[in-house]
């Protein structure tokens, strides 16, 4: 079950357009005949959970029912003629992921919205993970207070090579999707090291979560750039 993650850069005048498009796009999506599943989401600053929204950069993600093949297509072939259009217009910069799902648990608005999850633990080479909830709003201070700092220091984790902050509603329905070099350095950071280990063992003890999902996804093509580079490759 094919995915695309879309990351986009509206230009400075264009912020207001870029929320108008977060409830507009919803319409070609739902008449969209391929895509099983959506979501429309902004993105924080710093490439991780953050309180402050950065407004020019916004995501969409799609469920598709029909493979898309190995490469990228055109905008208007994922997406439809309008959404192609209004991006044209609007936006300055669009970098797309085409991923597959490969192993995870959890649910998206209470549906296994990838199916099964094949669970294939022997996957090589590079390799992208989402991971989201629905925070709890007597937990958002625990939240906050816990997790964002933990996060932080991904940036500088063995392996780790690109992660975007991104949510469909501020401060509660969060998620951080991330690019490492191996699944080896994804569990080390994961689990190995102490403050987010630990973080890990109080949000399931005391249960922060309404709902929560973890993916691991392969990567089978990437297209496009953000602010003027192609995200995953560090030294261009």
């Amino acid at each position: 079950m094919q995915t695309t993650l879309t990351i986009i850069r509206y230009k400075n005048w264009a912020i207001p357009f870029a929320f108008i498009s977060m409830a507009i796009f919803r319409i070609p999506f739902l008449l969209n005949r391929n895509i099983s599943f959506y979501k429309l989401m902004g993105s924080g600053k710093n490439g991780t959970f953050d309180k402050i929204p950065d407004l020019n950069q916004w995501a969409i993600l799609a469920i598709h029912k029909n493979n898309i093949g190995n490469s990228i297509s055109t905008i208007e072939k994922l997406y439809g003629k309008f959404i192609s259009f209004w991006l044209k217009t609007f936006s300055s910069e669009q970098f797309i992921f085409l991923l597959e799902p490969i192993s995870g648990h959890g649910l998206w608005d209470n549906k296994e919205v990838f199916g099964e999850f094949k669970n294939n633990e022997t996957y090589f080479g590079p390799i992208a993970t989402m991971t989201r909830a629905t925070i709890r709003l007597n937990k958002l201070k625990y939240f906050w207070k816990n997790v964002a700092p933990v996060a932080n220091k991904m940036n500088h984790a063995k392996g780790f090579i690109y992660s975007i902050g991104i949510g469909e509603t501020p401060w509660i329905k969060q998620a951080t999707f991330s690019v490492w070099e191996s699944v080896e350095d994804m569990k080390h950071f994961a689990y190995s090291m102490k403050e987010h280990s630990e973080v890990i063992k109080i949000t399931r003890k005391e249960k922060w979560y309404k709902e929560d999902m973890f993916v691991r996804f392969n990567i089978i093509d990437t297209a496009g750039k953000i602010n003027g580079i192609n995200p995953l490759k560090r030294n261009q």
